[in-house]
């Protein structure tokens, strides 16, 4: 979720990582400067703000969890928070940053059934049958894409907040509207979702 780009001098950046805000900054200035937000790579395109995590229902498509952190945290340190033992599928689905070792063996461990993409390594390309895996995961994982777009029709992928508490106020808000927008649509099309 992108949030207004700020523009800071090297200075500036140093002292904002310490926690410190520069003396020469007016009180007017200090309230518009984000210093909470982090800057991340995505696709070769450099993005400011914040990132919101999420397990989403895929019978239903509706979201069950969310995590909502800056945007440099990688999206593999949110499975944790965001993932619902008490769904009734078995089945994981995630895309391909988030598989390890660690977490293939907890999964089996726990009853669930691995169905995270696989990911290619340097010099050693997926097989046909990881490919093909891969893309029948996707066709499910697709679900929660769904999602994702929903909230950018409903306006909800540009944050006009300044600091984390109210951005993740703002994403959980977002979240929440989505949720209701579903609930509506179920009970217009008459489907009971449990």
């Amino acid at each position: 979720m992108p949030t207004p780009r700020q523009h800071n001098s090297r200075g500036e950046k140093g002292l904002i990582k310490q926690g410190a805000m520069p003396a020469d900054w007016k009180p007017a200035k200090r309230r518009q400067k984000d210093t909470d937000a982090t800057w991340t790579k995505k696709h070769g395109k450099s993005h400011f703000g914040y990132k919101l995590s999420i397990s989403v229902d895929k019978k239903h498509k509706i979201i069950r969890r969310i995590e909502t952190d800056t945007a440099s945290t990688h999206d593999s340190q949110h499975f944790d928070n965001v993932f619902d033992t008490s769904n009734t599928s078995r089945d994981v689905y995630a895309d391909r940053g988030y598989p390890s070792e660690e977490r293939e063996a907890w999964l089996k461990e726990n009853g669930f059934r691995n169905q995270i993409q696989r990911k290619g390594k340097r010099n050693k390309l997926l097989s046909e049958c990881q490919q093909r895996r891969n893309k029948r995961i996707a066709k499910t994982r697709a679900r929660v894409e769904h999602v994702f777009g929903a909230i950018e029709q409903m306006g909800g992928k540009l944050l006009r907040t300044i600091g984390q508490a109210r951005a993740n106020f703002a994403m959980t808000m977002v979240a929440a509207c989505y949720n209701l927008k579903r609930l509506v649509y179920f009970e217009e099309t008459g489907i009971r979702a449990l």
